[in-house]
């Protein structure tokens, strides 16, 4: 029951066609690049913030322990 529920918000192939229609008509196939590369340095940034902040904490944990 809870597989059936997760699954009814899930787009089709159908759905996932008219999806790809309707921004490739509001941006034009050549913004899309465009936008897909701010989109993965975005990614990116984030990922590497999040490992900075591993880091950052592991150090303190570590500068802790020492005392």
């Amino acid at each position: 029951m809870l597989n059936s529920v997760l699954l009814l918000g899930m787009p089709g192939g159908s759905e996932w066609i008219l999806i790809v229609v309707v921004v490739l008509v509001l941006f034009g196939g050549k913004k899309i690049p465009e936008l897909m590369r701010g989109m993965g340095k975005g990614v990116k940034e984030f990922k590497d913030g999040i490992k900075g902040e591993e880091e950052k904490s592991s150090e303190e944990k570590a500068s802790v322990e020492e005392k």
